[in-house]
């Protein structure tokens, strides 16, 4: 139902692919791509799980967040609860929950988990620091955005399938982006637009996809990207350095001074400024689209 109101066409796949078409079929052109079978030489492909999760970091405890709106309530990317890792695998496996892991170096923390994957040799300038994993409970949400560092990013899916939205950065005159901020308006619902809240959507031409166990997800440069778990389950990114330059100058100025303008905003003004923004996000989109409110 969803992909007969949103303008959603499915995500190239391809089983394998050679670095030099990988390089030229879709990071030249700047396309998305779900590669099926690029990680089955890891050790991770098999042993990742998240009983093996609970094994080895069990006892860690991690930070949590929902998906309620932001507010001036909680500081920038403080998390909404903490829990040990186990307790949090146990309320996964329970029950649908919205409470996801993200921000969180599961990898220094548990050193043994470094062993398990490579950076694979795709062409592409990966930045070596240790990636990050991501969870989510059956039905949470990771809200529409794009990433402060415009990197190209393969994304790792392991126990569990979620589906993946993506708009390349062409469509943003049409997502209802938050002004000095990397988000479209928070209480979009992607699997069911409210075209009359919000009828620029329904121009927005975008990616869809599937991603399960052991698939990797290639999301371009500045890509916008809203992500469902399906099922409880897992993800790690891998980052690589903006080719683009215009790109990179953007990563430079969002990193330097965007988000630090908008944390002083936040001090400043706190749940005012907010809701100026997501006020501004409806303005801005309608007049760039001609839209009458």
């Amino acid at each position: 139902m969803m992909r007969e109101r949103l303008q959603l066409v499915e995500i190239p796949r391809v089983k394998n692919i050679s670095k030099a078409d990988f390089l030229e079929r879709y990071v030249k052109p700047q396309k998305p791509v779900v590669i099926e079978h690029l990680i089955e030489d890891w050790p991770a492909y098999k042993k990742w799980s998240l009983e093996y999760i609970e094994e080895v970091a069990g006892e860690k405890i991690v930070p949590l967040y929902d998906d309620r709106p932001i507010s001036s309530e909680y500081k920038f990317n403080e998390p909404h609860l903490k829990m040990k890792m186990s307790e949090y695998i146990a309320l996964l496996k329970s029950k649908p929950t919205n409470y996801r892991i993200f921000l969180y170096h599961l990898m220094k923390e548990v050193p043994a988990l470094q062993k398990d994957f490579k950076f694979p040799d795709m062409g592409l300038r990966f930045l070596k620091q240790l990636p990050m994993l991501f969870f989510g409970g059956e039905n949470s949400k990771v809200f529409m955005h794009y990433d402060i560092d415009f990197a190209n990013i393969l994304h790792f899916q392991f126990h569990g399938k979620k589906q993946c939205i993506l708009y390349p950065p062409s469509q943003s005159k049409f997502l209802y982006k938050v002004p000095h901020a990397l988000i479209s308006r928070e209480d979009i619902d992607f699997s069911n637009p409210d075209f009359e809240k919000f009828p620029a959507l329904k121009e927005a031409e975008g990616y869809v996809t599937q991603l399960n166990h052991g698939e990797t997800l290639y999301m371009p440069e500045g890509y916008w990207h809203q992500m469902t778990y399906l099922t409880p389950g897992f993800s790690m990114s891998l980052r690589a350095t903006s080719r683009n330059i215009t790109n990179f100058s953007k990563a430079v100025y969002n990193l330097a001074f965007m988000r630090y303008f908008d944390n002083y905003m936040r001090k400043l003004r706190g749940q005012k400024w907010i809701d100026y923004k997501n006020e501004q996000a409806i303005v801005n989109t309608h007049k760039k689209n001609n839209i009458k409110t």
